[in-house]
């Protein structure tokens, strides 16, 4: 009599696959957005009008002054580098940018590697602890040249640039009002007046 073969065991999913694929596998509500940041999934509803009119602004001088012609995104997901502070991470800046000439988005996946892009930037909202540390970290160790973040409960802009690890090295802070130099290849100084 012939034996019957034993199926081959399913691999069980370690912490950080079960994570992930149920993260991929989430279904946010018209408008939200889904982020797995230092291991915690955080969903984040529609932003406010302040909040868009900080990112309006931000915009409209960097497609008018930037030395290098930029590309944004207000919604690419971006996979960042694993390790440190940041196990398994997938964040969806307030706004992406790219020098145009690489045409990083077109093709992309929902999902896509980080390498190419020049600046990230996020506006403060409810929990603005994530966009000052967590993702501050994330996007360090993703090596995102720069992190520009609007942070509206302080009144102050603060770029983030030459990423080390897990975190920036250099620190440009500024009350809103300020101009902020922005570096190549943006080499302009953003003016924050309008976001008093």
């Amino acid at each position: 009599m012939a034996s019957t073969p034993k199926p081959t065991p399913t691999p069980t999913p370690t912490q950080d696959e079960f994570l992930l694929e149920s993260f991929l596998a989430l279904e946010t509500p018209e408008g939200f957005k889904a982020e797995l940041i230092e291991g915690d999934i955080v969903v984040t509803p529609p932003p406010d009008g302040d909040h868009e009119d900080h990112l309006s602004v931000l915009n409209r001088q960097v497609f008018r002054l930037s030395r290098t012609e930029m590309q944004a995104s207000g919604n690419k997901g971006l996979i960042l580098s694993r390790g440190g502070l940041c196990p398994k991470n997938r964040a969806i800046p307030d706004a992406t940018f790219a020098p145009r000439g690489l045409r990083l988005f077109r093709g992309a996946e929902p999902w896509m590697p980080c390498e190419g892009v020049a600046m990230v930037a996020e506006v403060t909202s409810r929990k603005p602890l994530g966009d000052r540390a967590a993702k501050r970290h994330c996007y360090a160790r993703g090596g995102i040249p720069l992190y520009l973040l609007v942070d509206r409960e302080q009144g102050r802009v603060t770029l983030l640039s030459e990423p080390a690890g897990d975190d920036y090295t250099r620190t440009v802070s500024v009350a809103f009002g300020k101009p902020v130099p922005l570096p190549e290849p943006f080499a302009f100084e953003l003016d924050t007046a309008d976001l008093l």
